[in-house]
């Protein structure tokens, strides 16, 4: 009896099975990531037959089984499409350190960490480097004064430059670089302090000349706003940011309004839904054509290809990329005289994403992008549906926009939070003030006005609606300064462990698809990803990769042992920590004991030793003598004594950073390596 109510249950949502595809397919790929070792041939000769079983099983068996069987075999080619990228876009990486001559044309420009242009390099030619380990592309940074160079996209440079593989996760379990620059080609990354030269002025082709016409824009916008103005406005444009300053960039992450910076939902949204409107009310103002044409739909078919358009000018990264298909998905509804903003459009444009895209499953911005679409697709949704019941309160026209841009601001806020949290260690305490400031005027004026730059600068007279932008924008900046002055403006939270992500958006997926009743199931999830953040706990000891960096949880907080230098690896952990402490703080801490250069840390009863300085391996066998681990940030040139347990600069390169839990009579180790596992980008 029991088991024909579920399958009963089960067939009442076969007409609903595209909405509950992307969950089961998103399984199938997080499955994939998760793994500790690449998947093998015949693994996927197993999966092949699985999909194919599952698929006679629902083709015979279709009531009750069926959607079942569906759901497992959308698993399998979760796990199958996730593996095909990976080896599809695999490109080879470089395997050592490597200092010399580096040749390449530039494709992209940005701005690192350090605030230092930033260059994207593909047909690179390395000195000495045989094809094997030869990487197509290369990201390098520029430091120093660059008296020669004016970097643009298409130009062909030479530098001298240091160069290795990207590296590997800061600490066990931490955000994985290494996986990220496979997925996009990124072969070695590096920097030079030597000025760059220029070998070959940009050359021609379609995807270097949209590079070079939105490099142009940019260029062209920041002359006509100058400052931070027109950086905002060139950002907003063309997905340039190499202007915008890390004070600014620091301000509107702080008020929860750096979205406004990514070209995403929102911008793509706002630009293809203001021409929309105003194409099809031009159209109806033509009264032949309004009668004769569906001019609803040619508007939603200029809005598609305004919407490629701007994909193309603002670099095509796969943030927009998703913008765009989640907006074409819903001017294609408007085509099949279906429902633009539904739940049907959000699944179908997550299945797109995920079958070109797998890996932006893990990425902050497919889960925060989505998360924030369908909560607003189903709230709005609920509250048309009951504002068509007798008696409910409807608010007066006037009010309804204000309070449109209220809930949208919360709804997608409440949303996004858990997923932003996690990814960035970060709550921003007003961002729905600084939303409710900045998005109406972002949608109500910014973005019209970036359209008609668009039309008039044909015509010599695109810079007046940009001068217009100008006064909006500092609005934006200096809302997003005030908001994050404010005491208490963020909140730091510890990184979860990685079943709490998985959680939540299960919880959320069920609160949306299942029925009244059935909806209270959505909790048990939510309150398990709860349980298990709360519970979680952070490493006692950390290590860096180079063996130059020890950090030491204390009562007060991470201690590190040096207050510069590998800066990444400890704003990482501090972060990861939920300190909002900075390395120099941290380093003025108590849970390092001795001099600089030979500091002793006790974690369970056991002894480490951290050596560092000119000289340190001569003190490894005195260490070794007191010591139960010893830490030795370069390397050691002979044989460490006899029962010594060493980690030094080649131990490290073989195992990463290393994080230590006290155990009985020692140290239990946990190295970046084991943790990631034996993958193709970690080879």
């Amino acid at each position: 009896m029991l088991v024909h109510k579920f399958l009963t249950r089960i067939e009442e949502e076969r007409g609903r099975l595209l909405h509950w595809a992307p969950l089961f397919l998103g399984a199938g790929v997080g499955t994939y990531f998760s793994l500790p070792t690449e998947p093998t041939t015949l693994i996927y000769v197993a999966l092949t037959v699985f999909v194919a079983a599952t698929s006679l099983i629902a083709w015979r068996w279709p009531w009750g089984v069926g959607p079942l069987a569906i759901a497992a075999g959308l698993v399998g080619v979760g796990i199958a499409l996730a593996g095909a990228r990976a080896h599809y876009v695999g490109e080879p990486v470089l395997g050592f350190r490597y200092y010399g001559p580096v040749e390449g044309r530039i494709v992209k420009i940005d701005r690192s960490q350090s605030d230092a242009v930033r260059l994207t390099l593909d047909r690179v030619r390395l000195d000495d480097v045989g094809p094997k380990m030869h990487p197509t592309t290369v990201r390098v940074s520029l430091h120093g004064e660059q008296h020669f160079l004016s970097p643009a996209i298409g130009q062909r440079i030479a530098m001298t430059a240091h160069l290795s593989g990207p590296n590997g996760p800061v600490e066990p379990g931490g955000f994985d670089f290494q996986r990220m620059a496979w997925f996009r080609g990124i072969g070695a990354v590096g920097y030079t302090r030597v000025p760059a030269l220029l070998l070959k002025p940009p050359t021609s082709g379609i995807a270097l000349g949209v590079s070079k016409l939105r490099q142009a824009i940019a260029t062209w916008v920041r002359g006509v706003l100058p400052g931070e103005t027109g950086a905002f406005a060139a950002a907003i444009t063309t997905g340039d940011r190499s202007a915008m300053s890390r004070d600014t960039i620091a301000a509107l992450r702080a008020s929860n309004l750096a979205h406004l910076l990514a070209i995403s939902g929102l911008h793509m949204g706002l630009l293809t839904g203001f021409i929309f409107q105003a194409v099809r009310m031009l159209l109806s103002l033509w009264q032949s054509v309004a009668l004769r044409y569906p001019i609803k739909k040619l508007a939603a078919c200029v809005a598609i290809l305004s919407g490629a358009f701007y994909l193309a000018l603002s670099g095509g990264n796969i943030a927009t990329e998703r913008a765009f298909i989640m907006v074409a998905t819903m001017f294609v509804a408007i085509l099949f005289d279906r429902r633009a903003l539904s739940l049907r459009a959000v699944a179908m444009a997550a299945i797109i994403v995920l079958v070109l895209h797998p890996e932006a499953l893990v990425e902050p911005g497919f889960q925060m992008s989505f998360a924030a679409t369908t909560a607003l697709v189903a709230v709005f949704g609920w509250l048309r549906d009951r504002a068509r019941n007798d008696g409910v309160w409807r608010a007066p026209k006037w009010a309804r926009p204000v309070l449109a841009v209220v809930i949208s601001s919360f709804v997608a806020g409440m949303a996004t939070a858990p997923f932003g949290a996690a990814h960035f260690n970060q709550i921003t305490h007003y961002g729905l003030i600084a939303n409710l400031l900045s998005v109406p005027i972002m949608g109500a004026l910014i973005m019209p006005l970036a359209v008609l730059a668009a039309l008039l600068a044909p015509i010599g007279l695109g810079w007046l609606p940009v001068k217009l932008m100008g006064p909006p924008i500092d609005w934006i900046i200096g809302v997003a300064r005030v908001v994050s002055s404010l005491d208490g403006a963020t909140g730091q939270v510890p990184a979860p462990p990685d079943a709490v992500l998985p959680l939540v958006a299960v919880g959320g997926i069920l609160a949306t698809l299942l029925t009244r009743r059935a909806r209270a199931l959505s909790l048990l999830p939510f309150v398990a990803a709860m349980l298990v953040w709360t519970q979680a706990s952070r490493p006692p000891i950390l290590i860096s990769a180079s063996g130059g960096l020890v950090g030491v949880m204390t009562d007060a907080g991470r201690d590190l042992s040096k207050p510069r230098g590998e800066s990444f690896a400890a704003r990482s952990w501090l972060e990861n920590d939920g300190d909002p402490a900075d390395q120099e703080a941290a380093f003025a801490r108590k849970g390092l004991t001795g001099e600089q250069g030979h500091l002793t840390a006790t974690l369970g009863g056991a002894r480490l030793i951290h050596l560092t300085g000119r000289g340190a391996g001569t003190r490894v066998a005195e260490a070794c003598a007191s010591a139960d681990l010893v830490v030795l940030s370069g390397e050691l040139a002979v044989p460490s004594p006899p029962g010594c347990t060493l980690l030094d600069r080649a131990r490290l390169s073989k195992t990463g950073a290393v994080a230590l839990w006290p155990e009985a009579g020692g140290f239990r180790v946990h190295t970046a390596r084991a943790s990631a596992g034996d993958r193709l980008w970690s080879r």
